[in-house]
């Protein structure tokens, strides 16, 4: 069995309900379980916590939490996990520096991973250590609650939709600091998630869940390419792309982004240097397709490419080709007529004209 990386499997039953997963995921980036409510994401988290009985087993990077013999299985409070909730329950009579090292003095120095100033640098605390609960926003709070929740040094890190109860203000806030533990936290995070927004942004794996089962795992990058969309994600489908910004054209207010494959123009951002990495979302929606290259015509980015797939009639009047900018997928939505006025099929060259990029990170 392999040592490195996360092995579940679990299956347990609630009245109607029954859960039956399988899961091999990475040991170290963030994780995304995704799904509509009711399908088995936060029961997964809990089975994970020790915190719901469920039979099945877990390996955390080669070291064994549960097995399927009972006695092999770790209580809860020997886990070495946290939890990061919807709710902060932050202690209201502790300021905030007190509500961190309510956790962080109780690990033994010699068992911790994160020190004190890590976690603080991380999530932007400097200057709220004084401060009491009932003076922070909803943002703040939550940012304390993931940082309290690290300085146990946990090998895992489990957030139950940490954004839900935050406004749209509160969620843009919070995100470039969720973005900061992914890139510097040496331990898994799983991350529950109904909102496509905060998985394109975050995440760098993905769980697919529907009634108790996963549907689709895999890489974040691989699984949003499909052109089998679950739950009818195919008016949001598009793809994740991993760049570079390698130029500034200040006249126009657009910057230029290399990804394997070729690049794309997209609106500058002051805040974007040159060399600097950024996660680009394509939706499938805002790509149209041309047999030859069409040069007189507005839209700005034009990439040749070899159509991959074909799926036919996703919804009514509607196929979603899947194509290939040299080994970077691409997703095009067009109408079935368009399909077949084009005569699209599998490994013919065609050109990509792309109408939108989104920078997400």
């Amino acid at each position: 069995m392999a040592t490195h990386g996360i092995q579940a499997r679990f299956s347990c039953q609630f009245g109607a309900f029954t859960m039956d997963v399988d899961l091999e995921l990475p040991g170290t980036g963030l994780t995304a379980l995704f799904g509509h409510s009711g399908c088995g994401k936060t029961t997964l988290l809990r089975c994970m916590a020790g915190l719901q009985a469920a039979k099945g087993s877990m390996r955390i990077n080669g070291d064994v939490w549960q097995s399927e013999g009972e006695k092999s299985s770790r209580p809860v409070h020997q886990r070495p996990l946290a939890y990061v909730f919807q709710e902060t329950s932050l202690f209201p009579h502790l300021s905030v520096e007190r509500n961190l090292m309510y956790g962080y003095k109780r690990i033994p120095q010699s068992e911790r991973r994160i020190s004190f100033e890590q976690a603080v640098q991380w999530l932007g605390l400097a200057h709220l250590l004084g401060r009491m609960p009932e003076k922070l926003s909803g943002g703040e709070r939550q940012r304390v609650a993931i940082a309290r929740a690290l300085l146990t040094s946990p090998k895992l890190l489990l957030m139950d939709e940490p954004l839900s109860a935050l406004d749209q203000n509160s969620k843009r806030e919070i995100m470039p600091y969720l973005e900061a533990l992914r890139d510097n936290l040496a331990i898994p995070m799983l991350y529950v998630s109904h909102s496509t927004a905060e998985v394109a942004r975050l995440a760098d794996h993905i769980v697919m869940m529907d009634a108790g089962r996963v549907v689709a795992q895999g890489p974040l990058q691989t699984i949003m390419a499909r052109t089998d969309q679950p739950f009818g994600l195919e008016v949001d489908a598009g793809v994740i792309l991993d760049a570079t910004v390698s130029e500034h054209d200040e006249r126009w207010h657009l910057c230029r982004a290399d990804f394997a494959g070729g690049h794309l123009w997209v609106r500058a951002d002051e805040n974007l240097t040159i060399g600097q990495r950024v996660r680009l979302q394509v939706l499938a929606k805002d790509i149209s397709l041309a047999r030859s290259e069409q040069v007189d015509q507005s839209t700005q980015n034009l990439l040749p490419a070899i159509v991959d797939e074909v799926a036919s009639e996703v919804s009514p009047g509607t196929s979603m080709v899947r194509l290939l900018a040299g080994k970077t997928p691409f997703l095009s939505r067009l109408t079935s007529r368009a399909v077949h006025t084009l005569s699209i099929e599998p490994r013919q060259q065609v050109w990509m004209q792309i109408k939108s990029v989104a920078i997400v990170d």
